[in-house]
Parts: structure tokens; sequence; C-alpha cells
């Protein structure tokens, strides 16, 4: 599922206070919506070369925008601006450094009805609080079944049939110290740089659902140092029924991946059967995944190790 776009009037409910933005004019125009997390700088634009324009984005006007728009010849640039303007797509402009606004530049947003904000950050802690703020609102994303912990600092998604025994083994992993993410309900974003990201939602965060104790507050029993509002997700557990006729991977030569909205992750299929340390078996899973993110694989080391010290008897 992609993450929906949204209003300016709700960028700016959401972000006024932290970002420090007010609305110059436009008011009745905050219905138009952010459609895409990157920013754009006009530069050429303002001078009227509107090839590859991307007016689909926020267009922040920096120092250099409005020194521009200082300098230039008013009746050209109320021109360049209005043409840069016309966009339906395009959803509001944004001026920096709470600085004054060029007149040309508010009778053009008031005229194609282009919401006009001011921030009082300087242009690169705006432009970096607020991309991150986009990405964050319109990053694909979607929910799975499972349960997402943070174990030697990898997130580990563990997942299985019902009543396989998630919650209990993230339960075991907490009193070994490791920290929960999400129970039941994980919410991945799929964020810039190909990587996942997993939260919970609000009305399940901090608490787990155990059979036979019910639902259970893991802040109040581990301490706040036992919960984390979001982790990478680098590492899939399924845990499947011991099936004796099924066919097990004893050297770990074998590589299987999942995929969560098209980025691939390392996935281990672990039988689960009485006695099983399932806890332990997470943890060697982990740190085994941060060795092989170092590019030390021990599996194929060793196999082939085995396979250089055959060979050599053979030449003997």
């Amino acid at each position: 599922m992609q993450g929906a776009a949204f209003t300016v009037g709700e960028l700016v409910k959401e972000q006024s206070e932290r970002l420090r933005l007010e609305v110059i004019c436009g008011e009745k125009s905050l219905s138009r919506r952010v459609r895409v997390a990157e920013l754009n700088r006009p530069g050429l634009a303002l001078s009227g070369f509107l090839e590859r324009f991307r007016a689909e984005r926020v267009q922040v006007f920096g120092a250099g925008e409005l020194a521009y728009c200082r300098a230039a010849q008013p009746k050209r640039l109320s021109e360049d601006l209005s043409a840069m303007l016309a966009s339906p797509e395009l959803p509001c402009v944004l001026v920096t450094h709470n600085a004054p606004v060029p007149p040309a530049l508010s009778q053009a947003c008031k005229k194609h009805g282009v919401p006009l904000l001011r921030s009082a950050f300087d242009t690169a802690t705006l432009s970096s609080e607020l991309a991150e703020a986009l990405e964050a609102r319109l990053a694909a994303r979607t929910t799975v079944h499972g349960v997402l912990v943070d174990v030697y600092g990898l997130g580990v998604l563990i997942q299985g049939e019902a009543g396989i025994g998630k919650s209990e083994c993230a339960l075991e992993l907490l009193k070994r110290g490791h920290i929960l993410v999400a129970d039941d309900v994980v919410q991945i974003q799929h964020r810039r740089g190909a990587y996942l990201r997993g939260s919970c939602p609000e009305p399940l965060k901090n608490h787990m659902e155990v059979r036979g104790l019910g639902i259970i507050d893991v802040k109040l029993l581990f301490g706040i140092g036992a919960i984390l509002d979001r982790t990478r997700v680098e590492l899939a557990i399924s845990l499947e029924p011991w099936n004796a006729q099924a066919t097990v991977d004893r050297t770990g030569l074998e590589t299987r991946k999942i995929s969560i909205l098209d980025v691939e992750i390392p996935l281990i299929r672990i039988p689960v059967s009485p006695g099983r340390n399932l806890a332990v078996l997470i943890e060697v899973a982990s740190l085994n995944q941060r060795l092989r993110s170092q590019g030390y694989f021990s599996a194929e080391n060793f196999n082939r190790r085995l396979i250089e010290r055959m060979n050599a008897k053979e030449s003997a």
C-alpha cells in the first residue's frame, strides 16, 4: 500500500510548531495536495526556463532565490513567477529565514491560488527537517502480522502461524535484554535508500498479548529501556511447525529472501518443536546476520576450507 497524498493544510497543522511555519497568503488554497517527498529550489525557473521544472514538489525559496527576486526587473520577474506558479499540481511555496516576501512572489501566489508559507528556519535546516517529515508521511507502507524485536541492534521480524509462540519468544528476548518494537501488528515503511523501517500502531504501542496472560504493558513491566518506537527491519524469522518429513537447512548455505514493499531481506526458517530455545536461536541468527552484513559468511568459509582440505588429500 502506498502512503497517501495529503493537503498543504494538513502539513501546516502537523508541522507548524516544529518547523515554525506560518501562512502568508493562500489560506483558501490549503486543499492543494502534497504528493512527493522531494523539495525543489526553483533556480532557473525564476528566469523563465521551465524545461524539467519539478512543479509537483514543494518550492523552497532560500537566500539565493530571494536575492534574485530583489535584483530582477519587476515586470519580467512577475511574468516568470506567474508562468512558474501556473501549474495546478504545484503544492505550495515556502520562504525560509523568516525573510520578507517579495511583492511579485506574493502577487503571483494570489493570482494562481498557491499557498505561500514562511519558516523561521534557515534553508538547510528546513530542507532536511521537511524532507524527513514528508518522507515519513508519503513513504510506501504496509502492515504485516508478526512481532518486531530489536536484537543486538538488528531489527528482527518474527512471523509464523497463530499460536506458534511468536509473542512468547519475544517475551523471552525481552527478559534477555532485547527491545520490543511491535507485537501482533507491524507497520512497515519503505524509506529512501531502499530500506525498511518498522513501527507499532499507536493503540498497540508498548503492549503485548500473551496467551494465558492476556494484554501486558511492556513499558511498566520491563522499563522504558525495553521499548523502541521504530527500527530498521533487517532480518525475517519464520517460525514453522516441526515436520520430520520436511527438508531443513543443516549447513546455512541456502540463502532465502522475503520481499516486503519491493525490498528483499534475509529469511531464516526455524522449525518449532518442544525443547528448542527459540530466543537463543534468534540471538545467534541475529549475530550471524551482522557478520554476513560485514562480508563474513561462516557456512561458506567452512565449506570452502573443507573442499580445499579434500582436494589437498586427493592430490597428496
